[in-house]
């Protein structure tokens, strides 16, 4: 099928009377109300549940196998490919079943914040509340903008279309389908909002390289200086809620790039994670779920329509999307210099990594390929409990390229504008999973303000013997055993014995970067 039919197909279904493109918020929550997708919270915000598939469907994920691109692309259990046909047959399907629909919903939008990077998108919607979703979470053109706005990809979301995987291709029901020649991406069988999100963020992760841009999974904000930080880590380390301080700028929660002039956001909002949100501890996010703010599987009571933050009944992955200008602190437009510190975030479900700890450039190299982290609950699909897991530049599932592309990019960067970095473990601490205690978010948060204060920059440390991490014997606002993983364990013996084995885990984990040099290679555990 030519590109020139492709796009005609589409054109057709979206000329019907029952295509509402571009509503304001206010109508599609009306919209979103009318079509019972969901209900109101006692704040405003609107509240939808997504059925069985409450967080992203990563074995559902395929790359349409092409010729501009078969060469480029790092094929394996991450990116998966799938045919052209197949790929042109399920469009077709889904493209009929939208046209038989009441009502359809279009949003255009723009990814990146900074004019000379922005990809133009379009998002079609089966669903109001979808269409909602994506006008607060990318960037929203200015009705001048609008009007010349020609979008460069496309996402055709029908989660009411189930596929047939003895007939379509597929591995489930559900898919998620990136064409980069036909530059669209096919969403069908998950209500899950967070994969329109995520593909417009694979796509960039593939598209700036080639403008020597480096795509970052990652927030960022700025201090009254202009010094920029960056937070690196998977969903559920701490990204959103350590980024979002009011005491420094917001420039984004999740999706960033680095370009020669600074950091600049991909997005509009924020996609925050709200299992146990409360307003004395994360006040601005607590405070952004107002009119207009979409919640994901999040419980409401039926009578008093109060969110309750604590309960997990659909999930423990309930999230909370918003603008990003609901944020006080926020920047707009959400760019800024190049990054003073970059924080490398990990969840240890071990127990044994150190809260904070500085790392020397081979280490921050070392422990960026590595991506070390624990999958949180209900942040994929069947992961019900933390479980050790490593993700390339941590975000491993969100890149088409190979890992070295974006890690010798981030490398160059980093030695060019003489980059702090630190390793901070919001995880455990006292014991693994089940036995020690999540870490303390205060601590964290003081620990953080003291590495981006350059109080920590010449601060007396001490080597662990195992990872070679450099720990801080003193922080502000933290106990001094709390610095010093093996003092907070009942049994020594133990914490060696599992620092060992998380220390074996990274260098198995590591065997698969075969030609990464020997100083690099060495910035890692000794076993």
């Amino acid at each position: 099928m030519s590109m020139i039919h492709f796009e005609a197909e589409l054109s057709r279904v979206l000329q019907g009377e029952n295509v509402n493109k571009d509503l304001s918020v206010p109508h599609l929550v009306e919209k979103a109300l009318e079509r019972g997708e969901g209900i109101l919270t006692s704040t405003g915000a609107f509240r939808a549940t997504t059925g069985n598939y409450t967080g992203r469907s990563p074995k559902d994920k395929f790359i349409v196998e092409e010729p501009s691109t078969v060469d480029k692309i790092a094929w394996g259990p991450v990116n998966k490919p799938i045919s052209s046909d197949i790929f042109e047959r399920l469009y077709e399907k889904v493209l009929h079943y939208l046209s038989n629909k009441d009502e359809l919903f279009v949003r255009h939008g723009l990814a990146g914040a900074d004019k000379n990077y922005q990809l133009p998108i379009r998002i079609v919607n089966e669903f109001a509340w979808h269409n909602l979703f994506v006008r607060q979470l990318f960037i929203r053109p200015t009705e001048q903008e609008l009007q010349g706005l020609l979008p460069e990809f496309t996402i055709v979301s029908a989660p009411g279309f189930k596929a047939d995987p003895a007939i379509d291709g597929t591995n489930s029901e559900a898919f998620v389908i990136v064409s980069f020649e036909k530059r669209t991406v096919l969403i069908g069988g998950t209500e899950y909002a967070g994969e329109m999100k995520k593909s417009i963020f694979s796509i960039m992760n593939y598209l700036l390289p080639e403008q020597h841009i480096l795509p970052m999974h990652c927030s960022a904000n700025v201090g009254h200086e202009g010094d920029v930080a960056l937070f690196f880590g998977l969903s559920g380390t701490g990204k959103t809620t350590l980024s979002a301080d009011p005491h420094r700028a917001l420039i984004g929660d999740d999706e960033h790039a680095w370009s020669p002039n600074g950091i600049f956001n991909i997005e509009g909002g924020c996609y925050a994670k709200c299992i146990n949100l409360t307003e004395e501890k994360e006040p601005e996010i607590f405070r952004a779920i107002r009119f207009g703010s979409v919640l994901e599987n999040v419980v409401v009571n039926e009578l008093t329509r109060d969110a309750d933050y604590e309960a997990n009944d659909y999930t423990e992955n309930t999230r909370a999307a918003y603008p990003l200008n609901a944020i006080p602190s926020s920047m707009e437009p959400s760019i800024a210099g190049h990054p003073d510190t970059i924080i490398f975030l990990t969840a240890d479900a071990f127990g044994v990594l150190p809260p904070i700890s500085k790392l020397t450039p081979e280490q921050a190299m070392y422990h960026f390929l590595s991506g070390y982290t624990s999958k949180l609950a209900g942040t994929e699909r069947g992961v019900t409990s933390p479980q050790e897991a490593f993700s390339t530049c941590f975000g491993e599932p969100f890149l088409p390229l190979p890992a070295t592309a974006y890690a010798e990019m981030l490398g160059d960067k980093m030695l060019e504008h003489n980059t702090n970095v630190y390793l901070v473990n919001t995880g455990w601490s006292g014991g693994p999973y089940g036995v020690g205690k999540r870490m303390s978010l205060p601590y964290t948060r003081a620990m953080v303000r003291a590495a981006l204060q350059g109080d920590l920059n010449a601060a007396e440390t001490t080597v662990d013997p195992i990872f070679g991490l450099h720990i801080p014997l003193h922080c502000p606002g933290v106990p001094d055993e709390i610095l010093q993983p093996k003092h907070t364990w009942a049994d020594p013996e133990a914490y060696d014995q599992k620092s060992k084995e998380l220390a074996y885990k990274f260098k198995e984990n590591f065997k698969k970067f075969k030609d990464m040099p020997r100083h690099i290679r060495e910035g890692g555990p000794t076993v």
